[in-house]
């Protein structure tokens, strides 16, 4: 679900060792041959480099990033730059899924406005013709991934920094005027929760592999329990975890924001509690750890309630609703896109050499999804 756009972005951090449960070769960020069923004519490619591309100039090297659930990602070096292509995978696709082209767009539009955190978007390609499917292609931006988010090998103020980082930088994003970047048709304004809810639901009756109780129930809940319309809209990104932030190489500050897949006109709230997850996520159901029982003040880190607080401090937003409604929306998100992931890995066009994995992971987070909705009410 996830893609990152340094080739050498390991968890940041003096030391490279996996986390329990890790596999260190599965790192987002690490690059390696392309894999079975990704590859593509580069000799095409390179002509429609050398055409769309300003001041591109080969001789090319390919390598495919290992991380990442969706839309393939591949690290493109010539001997002067670097280049990110992301492409539509191949084989059947879920509608509406893998649309690299809003991604392209939106990046494109963020990128001139001063201080957004984006790759400089340089080329489209609709033509299927050029490597099989629709892609384009960016800048490469250089920076640390940090996978866990503990971030065990930073110092408390780095670490304390870099969370204030990722608030600041989403606050902007949010009060970006979207209508005045051009934006303005991105996504339907209002109803956002409910939107989405009938989305993954239906995406994930789509690729469902296995009845589970637990998303039935979060199905019929959540859309009764939604908050209501309060007229507030904004871009959303629809990932934004520090998976999808690169940090400055040795400054505490975001540079980059990647992986805008999901992103969309929408409800802050949803951005900003899927960000939270580091806070509520149950432990072992993601390898990028949680903060779920973390001592906080040992890391240097804010509640998350004094983390919605300093956003709210920066938007001017007043934060309401049910947080265990918000808590029980994401978890169920996730596992709903995961259940597409595990589908994908079945058929044999999943972007991520771990894809198959991801299935194990579906139920229990249902499980603590359907927690939440009971914390919130459900009976």
């Amino acid at each position: 679900m996830s893609e990152i756009i340094a080739p050498d972005a390991r968890p940041a951090g003096k030391s490279q060792s996996a986390q329990p449960g890790q596999d260190a070769k599965k790192y987002i960020g690490e690059v390696s041959d392309i894999r079975g069923g990704h590859h593509f004519d580069a000799a095409r490619l390179e002509s429609w480099l050398r055409d769309k591309v300003p001041g591109y100039s080969g001789p090319l090297t390919i390598k495919q990033f290992d991380g990442g659930q969706s839309n393939p990602t591949y690290l493109l070096t010539t001997p002067t730059a670097k280049y990110v292509l992301r492409r539509k995978p191949a084989g059947v696709l879920l509608k509406s899924a893998h649309a690299v082209d809003r991604e392209y767009r939106v990046i494109k539009a963020l990128s001139q406005i001063d201080g957004m955190p984006v790759p400089e978007a340089l080329a489209l390609c609709e033509d299927e013709s050029v490597i099989g499917s629709m892609f384009y292609v960016m800048r490469h931006v250089q920076g640390r991934v940090f996978w866990n988010c503990q971030m065990p090998d930073l110092s408390r103020e780095e670490r304390a920094a870099v969370f204030d980082s990722a608030n600041a930088t989403l606050a902007k994003l949010h009060t970006v005027d979207y209508v005045a970047a051009g934006l303005g048709d991105f996504g339907r304004p209002g109803n956002y929760f409910e939107r989405q809810i009938g989305r993954w639901s239906k995406q994930y009756e789509m690729s469902k592999t296995e009845d589970i109780a637990e998303m039935d129930k979060l199905m019929a809940w959540l859309p009764a329990n939604a908050p209501p319309d309060d007229g507030l809209s904004s871009i959303v990104h629809g990932d934004f975890s520090f998976h999808n932030l690169l940090i400055h190489p040795v400054e505490p500050r975001v540079v980059a924001i990647v992986d805008w897949e999901l992103s969309t006109i929408g409800h802050p709230f949803g951005d900003l509690m899927y960000h939270a997850m580091e806070w509520y996520r149950p432990s072992g159901v993601d390898t990028r750890g949680t903060l779920n029982g973390a001592d906080l003040k040992a890391l240097g880190l804010p509640s998350m309630q004094e983390y919605i607080d300093r956003y709210c401090a920066r938007t001017g937003f007043l934060f309401s609703g049910n947080v265990d409604f918000y808590c029980a929306f994401n978890l169920f998100r996730v596992a709903a896109i995961l259940q597409g992931v595990a589908q994908r890995a079945l058929s044999g066009n999943a972007a991520a050499s771990n894809a198959s994995e991801m299935a194990a992971l579906i139920r229990p987070l249902a499980k603590a999804a359907w927690q939440h909705a009971c914390a919130g009410g459900a009976v």
